[in-house]
């Protein structure tokens, strides 16, 4: 017959093992994002910079901007997530995406004409 200490380590076992296999899981992702992170770094001109965002449900947005002014985002699960991918991947992080770091995007036609589209009668956002 169990005792209730049997019971409640049976318990703590399957929660640490829960717990190392989530853990696993965030790290592989953090891994996946530096790696997507100096790809993106490699393919517009060796570099980039970055700055982080909480959007909300503990998601934090990594907006990029390589050194050729193309930028793009990645989400990452969390904060601490995102800045460690950012750090792995070893890009400069912004405190705010304004003055020089967004001074250094270009855009160009495509995103005049969706910003445009939006509001008065462009392309269609689908």
């Amino acid at each position: 017959m169990l005792s209730m200490a049997d019971t409640q380590q049976a318990d703590e076992q399957v929660e640490s093992a829960a717990d190392a296999k989530a853990g696993k899981r965030a790290d592989r992702r953090t891994a996946t994002l530096a790696k997507q992170i100096r790809a993106f770094a490699e393919s517009h001109g060796g570099s980039a910079e970055g700055q982080l965002a909480h959007i909300g449900r503990g998601r934090t947005r990594i907006a990029l901007v390589g050194a050729n002014g193309e930028w793009g985002n990645l989400v990452a699960d969390s904060f601490d997530s995102a800045k460690d991918a950012a750090e792995r991947a070893g890009i400069a992080l912004q405190d705010d995406f304004d003055g020089d770091l967004a001074a250094k995007v270009r855009t160009g036609p495509y995103e005049w004409s969706r910003m445009a589209g939006i509001q008065i009668g462009g392309p269609a956002n689908a």
